[in-house]
């Protein structure tokens, strides 16, 4: 038995998602931040990027690695999208007309605000306001947990360990001391 399947159909349907840029398709699978049960909750619902991205270039003109770090502060390091997805979405708002490329001095692209993504956005004020107090609920949860600071302390302890231990075999003594400054650590971080 043969199926017959209309692949034109389903090209149509992946075009028109690719580039649905009204209210349904800033729905469903998206950027997901802590919460306080340990497990993500969603922040960026599909679509969301686009929209945030838009707005920040609407705020000023910005280079794409300008845009990554706007939103990694914007969920307090929640979240920091890839330049893999940052620019394909902004190719996409160019395409759309919501956005064009200014060249800036060497050679990077300013990605700027057009008068019909302006347009837009106002009409996209009630889902830009849901957009920013899912953000600010995500960094103030994720306040803590993703300290940097945090990262690179461990970081360096690791790496502190591995040099030490490279050196070769320790003695009973430096064993000792070596637990012992990081029991003192684990403690220290215990009261913090």
């Amino acid at each position: 038995m043969h199926r017959f399947h209309n692949h034109h159909h389903d090209e149509d349907r992946a075009h028109r998602g690719r580039h649905s840029f009204g209210h349904a398709g800033f729905s469903g699978r998206g950027m997901r931040g802590p919460s306080r049960h340990g497990r993500a909750d969603r922040v960026f619902e599909q679509g969301d990027l686009r929209l945030l991205l838009l707005k920040l270039i609407a705020e000023k003109p910005r280079h794409g690695y300008e845009l990554i770090k706007a939103v990694e502060d914007s969920v307090g390091g929640a979240y920091s999208p890839s330049p893999g997805v940052v620019y394909p979405t902004l190719s996409l708002l160019e395409d759309l007309g919501y956005a064009k490329v200014e060249e800036a001095e060497g050679g990077k692209k300013l990605y700027a605000v057009t008068p019909e993504g302006s347009a837009f956005l106002e009409t996209q004020a009630p889902a830009i306001a849901l957009l920013l107090a899912r953000m600010e609920e995500a960094a103030v949860a994720g306040r803590g947990r993703n300290a940097p600071q945090i990262m690179r302390a461990m970081g360096n302890l690791g790496m502190a360990l591995q040099l030490r231990l490279s050196r070769g075999p320790l003695s009973e003594e430096q064993i000792q001391a070596v637990a012992a400054a990081i029991d003192a650590a684990a403690q220290a971080v215990e009261k913090a």
